[in-house]
């Protein structure tokens, strides 16, 4: 077949066929062909030849042409699509290296190889310009609710048409044992779109968190309107669910305006998540708080929050245990979720029987150190001493506030508090030796006599050694595995040494090493206060 033969505005009328049916520019499918055609020519005049083919947009005529590059003489190696200067110089008067001559080439003939060829180019521009308008139509998408229709299900995943394309609900995202039939109509939630070579891939979901609050914007129209914001939800999908929420207005109320009149807003996004049972939780910006909140219906005593850990201790009445917890854990899992806090509950009694035990331990301390009977030992306790190095060096007139404390009997304690702190110190100094310590490391501001022993026990033995030390080995730290949050220990947690602290003192002995530049560290230090000083006055204003 001979494209000067052919009717021409056939092109051109297939190209918009195609486009229409396939939802694309109808100019990327004319490109295809002009590709296809440029194909054809070169397996006809020479695959080293430069054959390019434009098809023009309003008559379908397409010409052929040959493209030649001017380079110099010593690196002209392609003669069918370069020519030196002087080459040139026969099609163009002042030719330049790089300058591209153009000549038009006769039409060819498609034969039935050629054909085929151009139609499978043509299909392959087309599948891949159908997969980019896919892709960049979901793309913006992810994070919205879509209504579909079910097609099939494979291995448990539903496959559903959502319209321009096609969605994957899998099995894990499906709400407990939903079974869904062909035309099917169902909700999901587009939780991610990825481009892949087989085509975009649309993952959708009815578990995921953003979907319950996807829905209330949808039943809510204070939260559409932003004068309610979630701020949390967690989710045990077909079971239960929390969501917080706060108020921008303080004319209205988060929970009663989600619930709706007669609890008709929240029950419809029950129906839509089978039966969900949902508690609506008001937020507050105080954790503790929160966490009272989150724990409802069960009542709370006591709450202690351990911020660098990100752990919190729940104390509950010994008869609210079993709701606090909920079944098989669900309430307080849920609650964690929501927080974003591991938690530990405990009974009334188990917190007065560990809190008792603590005591009976200090009490014995003191006894045993300071050679007191147990009653003078008790006193201490009970004015909030936990150690001896609060009795050593803290001022002399919180000792005095002590019933039966004078200023001689208080500086007794002291001398025989440092005494034996004095011991124990060189004590650890002794042992720390023994297994090879430096004198770097000993005489190393900030480290105390007991510090440098457990180090030398995990084989810290000279400034060195420490400086390469990372903070979270010294502090210890949590780490995520599997979804769990594992302990790490540290080697001085014992000693109460924060990550802050921890990281000062290694930054100190590698300045100290000469591995650190002290201005860069102060340098580092003013650009971090300026941005936070810039980030108040942004908030301010």
């Amino acid at each position: 077949m001979a494209i000067t033969s052919a009717n021409q505005l056939e092109l051109l009328q297939t190209a918009e066929a195609v486009a229409r049916e396939k939802m694309i520019d109808p100019g990327l499918v004319v490109e295809a062909m002009e590709e296809s055609l440029a194909r054809a020519a070169k397996s006809r005049y020479g695959s080293e030849m430069d054959i390019r083919v434009k098809i023009d947009r309003k008559t379908g005529r397409a010409t052929f042409t040959r493209v030649r590059t001017v380079v110099e003489d010593d690196l002209l190696e392609n003669y069918q699509a370069e020519l030196t200067v002087k080459q040139a110089k026969q099609y163009k008067s002042d030719p330049q290296v790089g300058d591209e001559i153009i000549d038009e080439v006769p039409a060819v003939e498609l034969g039935r190889i050629a054909a085929q060829s151009a139609k499978q180019v043509i299909l392959q521009k087309v599948r891949e310009a159908e997969r980019d308008r896919q892709y960049d139509e979901f793309k913006d998408r992810k994070g919205t609710i879509i209504n579909g229709v079910v097609k099939r299900e494979e291995y448990g995943n539903v496959i559903v048409d959502i319209g321009r394309g096609e969605g994957v609900l899998r099995r894990n995202e499906k709400i407990g044992r939903e079974a869904y039939r062909p035309n099917d109509r169902v909700r999901c939630f587009i939780k991610d779109v990825r481009r892949e070579a087989r085509g975009p891939q649309i993952f959708l979901s009815r578990t995921a968190p953003d979907f319950m609050a996807e829905l209330f914007k949808m039943e809510v129209p204070e939260i559409y309107d932003g004068i309610i914001e979630i701020k949390a939800v967690a989710r045990d999908p077909g079971s239960r669910a929390k969501i917080a929420v706060v108020s921008n207005d303080g004319s209205i109320d988060p929970v009663g305006a989600c619930v709706g009149m007669r609890g008709s807003r929240v029950q419809a996004v029950v129906n839509e998540l089978q039966g969900e049972k949902i508690d609506i939780i008001p937020w507050n910006e105080d954790m503790p708080t929160f966490l009272v909140n989150a724990l409802q219906p069960a009542e709370v005593s006591k709450v202690v929050l351990d911020e660098d850990a990100e752990r919190i201790e729940v104390v509950v009445p010994d008869e609210q245990l079993s709701l606090a917890i909920g079944r098989r854990g669900q309430n307080v899992r849920l609650a964690s979720q929501l927080t974003g806090l591991d938690i530990d509950i405990m009974t009334e009694s188990d917190d007065s029987a560990r809190r008792q035990k603590e005591f009976e331990e200090r009490t014995k301390l003191f006894m045993d150190t300071l050679d007191l009977d147990e009653f003078f030992a008790q006193l201490l306790v009970s004015e909030g001493f936990a150690n001896l190095e609060e009795v050593a060096y803290v001022e002399v007139d919180e000792l005095l506030v002590i019933d039966g404390v004078d200023e001689g009997t208080a500086e007794e304690l002291q001398a025989r508090a440092r005494d034996y702190l004095d011991a124990q110190n060189a004590k650890a100094l002794e042992a720390a030796r023994a297994l090879g310590v430096g004198e770097d490391l000993i005489e190393f501001e900030g480290l105390s006599p007991q510090m440098v022993e457990a180090l030398a026990n995990d084989g810290v033995l000279t400034l060195e050694d420490f400086a390469t030390c990372a903070d979270w080995e010294l502090a210890g730290g949590w780490t995520t595995q599997d979804g769990q949050r594992v302990k790490d220990d540290g080697i001085l947690e014992k000693f109460d040494v924060s990550l802050a602290e921890a990281q000062d003192l290694v930054m100190t002995a590698r300045v100290m090493l000469g591995w650190v530049d002290p201005e860069e560290l102060i340098g580092d230090s003013a650009e971090g206060e300026e941005g936070d000083d810039a980030e108040v006055e942004e908030n301010e204003e």
